[in-house]
């Protein structure tokens, strides 16, 4: 099968590979959702428009030149290790967990201590009303 040159379609398809929703690529652009739509259908676009794109989409815009979904799969078919195991879950968060879990405990404390306080605040005020 013949690689496609249809540059909308590979726009298309590394925006959806991404997560990128078209609202969100019309919005980054200045454009409305429906341009984003006919960019995507046109088979030819300007160098100058693809930059833009790329930019947003994270991308080289040669990388969106030069895109294939066989090479596409090809790397994610071997990258995934998969010796005896029926599913692979690869989990590499974005946010370092150990910064969660102390900002977890933070917030914990803090409640805490706004709770001891408001408790000194009752007994001291029965005190005074005795």
């Amino acid at each position: 099968m013949a690689e496609t040159l249809h540059i909308g379609r590979k726009i298309s398809r590394i925006r959806d590979l991404r997560g990128i929703k078209q609202e969100h690529l019309a919005l980054e652009l200045g454009i409305s959702q429906q341009a984003v739509s006919k960019i995507e259908q046109s088979e030819t676009i300007e160098d100058e428009i693809l930059e833009k794109i790329a930019k947003v989409l994270g991308v080289p815009s040669e990388a969106i030149k030069r895109f294939s979904e066989e090479a596409a799969i090809n790397i994610i078919a071997s990258t995934v290790n998969n010796h005896d195991q029926a599913a692979s879950v690869f989990y590499y968060p974005t946010f370092n967990p150990i910064d969660k879990i102390v900002e977890l405990y933070d917030e914990k404390v803090s409640l805490l201590e706004r709770l001891l306080k408001s408790e000194q605040e009752k007994v001291e005020l029965l005190k005074q009303n005795r």
